[in-house]
């Protein structure tokens, strides 16, 4: 890479342009778009949990949050269990 191209300021597109109200209203709609008994994970806990294990495999252990963090991984896995009693 030549000096010119990594001194170039980065533009902001899209959402990151956007206010961040915007973006929450924008975000609440798209969960409100599907229905809770017509969502995959909702309906097949079993696809949930192996997506959510799967969820970080293409990223290096080094660069998770929990592999370097260990209080967060435990604050996380509380929240979890006591969460954990509130879903159907």
């Amino acid at each position: 890479m030549t000096e010119e191209v990594r001194d170039k300021p980065k533009i902001m597109r899209g959402f990151a342009v956007i206010d961040p109200e915007r973006r929450k209203e924008i975000a609440r709609m798209g969960g409100k778009a599907v229905p809770a008994e017509k969502r995959t994970f909702a309906r097949d806990r079993e696809k949930a949990r192996l997506a959510g294990m799967n969820g970080g495999s293409n990223v290096p252990a080094e660069k998770r949050a929990f592999s370097t963090n260990k209080e967060l991984a435990s604050e996380a896995g509380r929240k979890g269990g006591s969460a954990r009693n509130t879903m159907k």
